[in-house]
Formats: C-alpha cells, sequence, structure tokens
C-alpha cells in the first residue's frame, strides 16, 4: 500500500510538471516568438500583445475549473487527471506547427489565442484534481508535507521550461534561429511529454475518499453543492487572490522584469530565473513538512503580513539590482515570504471542502481568482510600465496582498479542523 501510494504521488506529481511545462512554455519563449505573431517594432507593446493573450488562457479557467471539478467529484479524479493532460497535449502542438503573421496573417495571433484558450482550460481543471488527487491519497500525518508536491513540480514546470530555453539559447541554437523557428521546439516537446504523462496517468489508482462516495452522492449537482458551500468558497478566493499575483510577480512577469526594468541580458535572464525557480522547489516540501506540525495558519499569516509590509521594498529593490547575482539574492528572499502561501495552499484548499464537492471546490473558485489577479498580473505590470508608473503596480500588489491577510486573520486552522479527517471518521 505504501509502495502503491509513492508511485501515486509520483505518477500525479510528473504529469502536473508535464501540464504546468506545457503551459509556461509559452512566458518562456515569447520573448523569441512575440514577433512572429504580433509585427510591433515596440518591444513593450509586443511584450503587451502576447502578455495579453497569456491573460486570456487564465480568463478560460474558471470553466476548466468547473469543467473538470465535476469531472473529478461524479467521475473519479483519475479520469479528471487525464482528460486535462491530453487537452494539453493539443494546446501545445497548436502551437508548435502554427504558422507566423507573415503567411497567415491575422490568422495567426487566432490561432495562437485559440491554443491557450485550450490550455487555459486544460489547467483550470488540472489544479484542483491534482490537488485533490495529491491530499487525498496522501497519509494522515504527511498531509501538508505530500501536497507540497503539488507546487515543487508546478515550479518544476517552469523551471523545465526556462532549462529548455536555457539549452537551445547557449548550445544548440543561434538567436536568430530561435527567433525564426527554434522557440517552436520548446512546444513539440511540451507536446510528446503530454502524451507520456497521459500513458503513465492510466496506471493511476482512485483515491479511497471517491470510492467511499455513495451513487447519489457523485451525481448531485456540483454547483449546488458548491452555493452550500459559499463561505469556504470566498476563503479560498481571499486566499488565492494575493498568493497567486505575488507567484507571478516573481515567476512569469520576473523574466520581463528581469530584462526590460533591471537590463539584464537574455542569458542572464534566463539563469537567474532558473537559478530562483530551483531554490523555490526546494523550499516548498520543507514548508509544507513544517505546516504538519505546527499548523497551516502560521505559515499563511507569515505569508500576508510579510507580503504586505515587504512587496513595495523588494520589488524597488531588485528594480535597481546591480548585476544577477544581487538579482537573485532579492527574488530569493521574496520566495522566502510567497513559499508561506505555495507550500502549502493545496492542501489548505482540500481541507475545507467534504469529498463529494471536493474537486470542484477547489478548482472553481481558485481558478476564479487565477484568472482575476495572477493572470492579469504581468498584463498590469506592463501596463503601469508603458504608462511610465512602475512602482504603482508595486502598491497595487501590496492592496490585493493586504486583502488576503484579512482573510487569513479571521480562517480557522484547517490543519485542526479538516474535511479529510471529517471523511475518515464517517466512513469509519
Amino acid at each position: 500500500m505504501i509502495e502503491q501510494r509513492i508511485k501515486a504521488v509520483f505518477i500525479g506529481s510528473v504529469g502536473n510538471l508535464v501540464e504546468w511545462y506545457d503551459f509556461y512554455c509559452y512566458s518562456a519563449f515569447s520573448l523569441y516568438f512575440a514577433k512572429s505573431f504580433f509585427p510591433s517594432e515596440d518591444p513593450v507593446a509586443r511584450a503587451l500583445s502576447t502578455a495579453g493573450i497569456f491573460a486570456l488562457g487564465f480568463f478560460i479557467r474558471p470553466v476548466g475549473g468547473w469543467l473538470f471539478g465535476y469531472v473529478g467529484d461524479a467521475m473519479g479524479r483519475r479520469r479528471s487527471l487525464m482528460v486535462s493532460v491530453l487537452l494539453m497535449c493539443f494546446g501545445s502542438l497548436a502551437i508548435a506547427v502554427t504558422p507566423g503573421y507573415a503567411s497567415i496573417g491575422a490568422g495567426a495571433p487566432i490561432i495562437l489565442m485559440t491554443a491557450r484558450l485550450l490550455q487555459g482550460l486544460s489547467l483550470g481543471g488540472e489544479y484542483g484534481a491534482s490537488a485533490t488527487y495529491l491530499s487525498e491519497i496522501a497519509n494522515g500525518k504527511w498531509r501538508g508535507f505530500t501536497a507540497s508536491f503539488q507546487y515543487v513540480t508546478l515550479i518544476g514546470g517552469q523551471l523545465t521550461a526556462l532549462l529548455v530555453l536555457f539549452v537551445l539559447q547557449y548550445f544548440l541554437l543561434t538567436d536568430a534561429q530561435l527567433r525564426a523557428w527554434g522557440w517552436r521546439v520548446g512546444f513539440a516537446i511540451g507536446a510528446v511529454l503530454a502524451l507520456v504523462a497521459l500513458v503513465m496517468r492510466l496506471t493511476l489508482m482512485e483515491t479511497d475518499a471517491f470510492l467511499r462516495l455513495a451513487p447519489e452522492k457523485r451525481k448531485a449537482s456540483k454547483l449546488h453543492e458548491l452555493l452550500r458551500h459559499w463561505r469556504e468558497a470566498l476563503i479560498v478566493i481571499g486566499l488565492t487572490m494575493g498568493g497567486t499575483l505575488l507567484f507571478y510577480v516573481y515567476t512569469v512577469y520576473m523574466q520581463k522584469f528581469l530584462k526590460l526594468s533591471v537590463g539584464l541580458n537574455d542569458i542572464q535572464t534566463t539563469a537567474v530565473s532558473a537559478a530562483s525557480l530551483i531554490f523555490a522547489m526546494a523550499l516548498q516540501p520543507i514548508y509544507g513538512a513544517i505546516s504538519d506540525r505546527v499548523g497551516r495558519r502560521p505559515l499563511l499569516i507569515g505569508f500576508a503580513v510579510l507580503g504586505t509590509i515587504g512587496t513595495v521594498p523588494l520589488m524597488t529593490a531588485i528594480s535597481h539590482a546591480q548585476g544577477p547575482w544581487e538579482a537573485f539574492f532579492l527574488i530569493a528572499l521574496a520566495w522566502l515570504i510567497v513559499s508561506g502561501y505555495t507550500s502549502i495552499n493545496a492542501i489548505v484548499k482540500a481541507e475545507l471542502f467534504p469529498a463529494a464537492i471536493r474537486a470542484t471546490g477547489v478548482g472553481l473558485p481558485y481558478a476564479i481568482a487565477v484568472s482575476l489577479f495572477g493572470g492579469s498580473a504581468e498584463w498590469i505590470a506592463l501596463w503601469f510600465k508603458s504608462e511610465g508608473m512602475e512602482s504603482g503596480f508595486y502598491w497595487y500588489a501590496t492592496a490585493v496582498v493586504a486583502c488576503t491577510l484579512i482573510v487569513v486573520v479571521r480562517m480557522r486552522d484547517t490543519h485542526k479542523h479538516s474535511a479529510l479527517d471529517r471523511d475518515q471518521v464517517a466512513a469509519a
């Protein structure tokens, strides 16, 4: 049984990594393919165009959260995970083979947008399904540690995208080749990896929490059930809004920030981004294990307080960094704060909802908050920059995290009041 759990956690985590690699390949390579789809001569304008479609991929995520949440709660966590990764494969393949603007005109950005919508739909379902699966498959004493691997692999997906870019940049292709066609290699790799993840997920065991559900519980209206748990849904939105905003600031937007604001070159930007993601990955299981000992709420309060008072000074300091090493240490300092949220957010949300509504309850409110505050982060930051008010974005981020602080202060510690424990008591 222990071997089965380890295998299930490994396969679930690897599949999650592939999904996030595919999704963040867009961000990692956007500096290179932007001109192929958006031929403006202004680099900030091109960045705004690609960021807009990046954000669009997030706006469809609530639909994915609802759709795959229903599949996960009605038909099984395993089936939801399989369908979501297959959909991601189609999105990545479409981007890899789409001709540029010079070949088919406006059709190029339209196809790009459609592919991103497919990827956003897939990822909207992946989060709730994988968070639910990892939380339910985990041993009760190590739930925080086990669920933290969702963000280990989530960040790992981003890191893999950056490493693929780094190898192409530094060892295999010239800058001209990378901009002309080399960026397609990253998306082609993603499509192949998604098929591999699908095959691996075919062997996943279903969770006991789902198997114990009575047929009438599986068939019940999930939106109706979610309305009965509206307080928990609002807590998910409140927790996510500040956490997801800072997460995307220090991952997706940071690559553009280091290039356009700090002034690092392409190689330095990729190296600093990759090194900071490795550091962030190492923090996730450490913080998750700590939460299994002291509870979830202390980590969340630490994140929200330090995020509220530290975002403006940190972003200001990074913008004035003197070289890549200083930039890396400042971003690493930011990750010491943000990991208080990222490491345990999956388990906290899973512990709020009963098994019959867990995948929908985790996935849909999370996707709503991410689409509003996470997916828009890069676009809003670039807009402030284009208007000559870059520091205004720092204050916007601070205000959003302050709202999360209010939620954290008022909520109970889910480690002590866990719906996962109530599921086990009811089954006994």
